[in-house]
């Protein structure tokens, strides 16, 4: 295998995985489940990020 599509294929990794963390984050900012939402975007990546951006901020829960 060609050294630098290995490169690539690690940068795109780390690169959907800080995608993850921050949809987590934004999820819980949102009082809305940070675990679903990290998962979700392992399937839809960018788009679970316009979802959360999208969606309004739920009330707390008391």
């Amino acid at each position: 295998m060609n050294p630098e599509y290995i490169e690539v294929g690690r940068q795109y990794f780390v690169g959907w995985g800080t995608l993850m963390l921050i949809n987590a984050v934004l999820a819980q900012g949102k009082n809305r489940g940070g675990l679903v939402w990290f998962l979700i975007s392992l399937i839809l990546g960018p788009f679970a990020t316009l979802i959360l951006a999208l969606v309004p901020k739920l009330p707390e829960r008391q």
